[in-house]
């Protein structure tokens, strides 16, 4: 039997516990174990609960139990959440969590404690939600060289979006849609100004330059709040729509890494990726390209993923893929200042302030490759026209 306690008791934790309990059997026919919910810790009583007798109020009674294997912690944030993964892995019970804010700024402390107290520190429902893309990075690509990665990973955002294009309504009305369907927080500021999908790009990144810590600041961001229904209109009048997109591109030893709103063209996969769905697109050396596409938030989808590595425990004691990151300061961040990449420019008032090398339409675009965000701006405001980064 493999013992298990959630750490609080929110959406993702009570998702857990569902799916446990739903597919207790089968999960036990195909591993050949039985999971068992011991504790639910939360400082709150849930007597209406089928898990109401598993809920305890002293974090003690978990760290002090020698028959807890593992600790789900599904808190969030980056304080109490901190502590307890701590003591968890201190005391050498593995932690499985979804918590991006934690991975992506404690994730080589924690790897590092893991390692030393023999036991594994897992994070599949971090990126994603029920998407499988930490341990498909880890395992079934490892025999590439990640040199793109680029993708919707926040679904808020990119139901705001979808919403403007399908509806026809305004930034702040897809918004408010948004936070009364349950799919924005009331400060929906992590989602909108792209923070959630730098910590989640900060992971991905983190993986692909095969433990070199990438840290959440080193990445440039920009979120969704200056777009505006015009820009979205005229993105589908030419084929196109916008997306917040996650970016990582690898060059040699270093990388660009950056968060941006894009022109996304139709022609590619993501560009047609609408709702709260999310889609990452990895290019390996060898493999090429491939597409991780599904829910990417939400109790049940989120939880599955929780389970998934508490299952990968379960059949193995402790996990060997995660290995510690290096956090030794290598800047290995190309700044975003000297990046060169594509720009989409358009209601143009000055064509002659662009150089010869562009391509036009009659759509009064210009699109312009390699070239540097100080170029960008520099064109447009000579030419007082709009400009974004461009996903052809």
């Amino acid at each position: 039997m493999f013992n298990i306690a959630i750490l609080g008791f929110g959406v993702v934790g009570c998702g857990t516990a569902e799916v446990l309990e739903s597919n207790k059997q089968s999960i036990k026919n195909k591993i050949g174990n039985e999971i068992n919910l011991k504790y639910i810790l939360d400082i709150r009583d849930f007597p209406d609960s089928p898990f109401a007798d598993k809920v305890i109020h002293d974090a003690d009674v978990i760290f002090n139990d020698p028959e807890i294997d593992c600790c789900v912690e599904t808190i969030g944030g980056a304080r109490i959440a901190y502590e307890f993964t701590k003591r968890a892995l201190s005391c050498g019970k593995s932690v499985v969590t979804s918590n991006k804010e934690l991975v992506s700024t404690k994730g080589p402390e924690l790897l590092k404690i893991a390692a030393e107290n023999n036991c594994s520190y897992l994070f599949e429902a971090a990126v994603g939600g029920g998407i499988p893309i930490i341990r498909p990075l880890y395992r079934c690509l490892a025999a590439n060289k990640i040199l793109k990665i680029n993708g919707i990973v926040n679904g808020t955002t990119n139901y705001v979006l979808s919403s403007m294009k399908n509806k026809g309504i305004s930034y702040d009305e897809a918004l408010a849609q948004a936070q009364a369907n349950g799919y924005a927080e009331a400060d929906p500021t992590a989602d909108v100004e792209g923070i959630d999908a730098q910590r989640k790009l900060s992971i991905l990144s983190t993986i692909a330059m095969e433990g070199r810590y990438i840290a959440p600041e080193k990445i440039t961001t920009k979120g969704i709040s200056s777009v505006t229904l015009d820009d979205i209109k005229f993105a589908e009048s030419i084929g196109c729509q916008i997306k917040l997109i996650a970016f990582f591109k690898r060059e040699g030893e270093k990388c660009q890494v950056y968060v941006m709103p894009h022109f996304v063209s139709r022609k590619k996969l993501i560009g047609n990726v609408d709702d709260v769905f999310n889609a990452v697109v990895v290019e390996g050396d060898f493999v090429g390209e491939t597409l991780f596409y599904g829910k990417g938030a939400g109790s049940l989808p989120t939880a599955s993923a929780v389970c998934g590595d508490v299952i990968e425990l379960a059949v193995n004691n402790k996990s060997e893929f995660v290995k510690p990151w290096n956090d030794d300061g290598s800047d290995i961040v190309i700044p975003y200042d000297d990046v060169k990449t594509s720009f989409i420019f358009w209601n143009i008032s000055d064509l002659f302030a662009f150089c010869a090398e562009s391509s036009s339409s009659d759509n009064g675009l210009i699109i312009l490759e390699g070239i540097t965000i100080k170029d960008a701006e520099d064109l447009a405001s000579r030419s007082r026209c709009s400009f974004m980064h461009y996903l052809a």
